[in-house]
């Protein structure tokens, strides 16, 4: 899968200093493989649009519309047969990029899940969608697709944080498998908001994608 390309892809809202950051370590990563990064911008006022002009293959500014759908945008975009979508707060490890290659081969979607899940929410889910799809890290977004799955999913639920796409996957009977990764300490000011607002926001996202599950 390395020799036919891959495609990177982000999501930004206020991101400047991490995607100066990230994109260089992508591109030492890989290296020795064809790739293209693509950042999907939600009209950030810190002039993150200008710094993924610079150093991306593809930067696009969009309205903000929140990550599942920014996310599904950058990959309708992407022009190698695998797709790896990754976070720009420099939380995701690019290095275990080529894990999430190597696995695809036998997967349609591969999860890169947290060993250790941060937030309450985030353990419930685990727990119940986790379980039902059959990877334990649901609202990872440190993904590989195989670009021939993209053109199944059409986001419903609004803002899910990316659980969507593993609920349509899982109904529309796609291979999802996953490999186990050890996060950094998360930042400050996570783009989710502080703990209780990150917890209920999670537990909403959750219901919905249960529900898209059983309708």
């Amino acid at each position: 899968m390395f020799l036919n390309g891959v495609s990177i892809v982000t999501t930004t809202w206020n991101e400047r200093k991490n995607i100066e950051k990230l994109i260089p370590i992508v591109r030492n990563v890989l290296r020795d493989a064809q790739h293209e990064i693509i950042v999907v911008d939600d009209n950030s006022p810190d002039g993150t649009i200008q710094v993924a002009n610079r150093l991306a293959d593809v930067a696009v500014t969009k309205t903000r519309e929140g990550q599942s759908k920014g996310l599904l945008y950058g990959m309708k975009l992407a022009k190698y047969p695998v797709i790896i979508t990754i976070d720009a707060d420099l939380e995701n490890d690019p290095e275990h990029i080529p894990k999430l290659i190597q696995k695809i081969d036998e997967f349609d979607i591969v999860v890169a899940s947290r060993t250790k899940l941060p937030r309450i929410s985030e353990k419930i889910a685990s727990k119940t969608l986790g379980k039902i799809i059959g990877i334990t890290d649901p609202f990872s977004n440190f993904r590989a697709y195989k670009k021939k799955t993209i053109s199944k999913f059409n986001l419903r639920g609004g803002e899910t944080f990316g659980a969507e796409f593993l609920v349509t996957a899982k109904k529309k009977g796609f291979a999802i498998g996953e490999i186990k990764y050890d996060p950094p300490p998360r930042r400050k000011n996570p783009r989710i908001g502080g703990t209780i607002t990150a917890n209920l926001r999670i537990i909403w996202a959750l219901l919905k994608s249960l529900t898209l599950y059983l309708i």
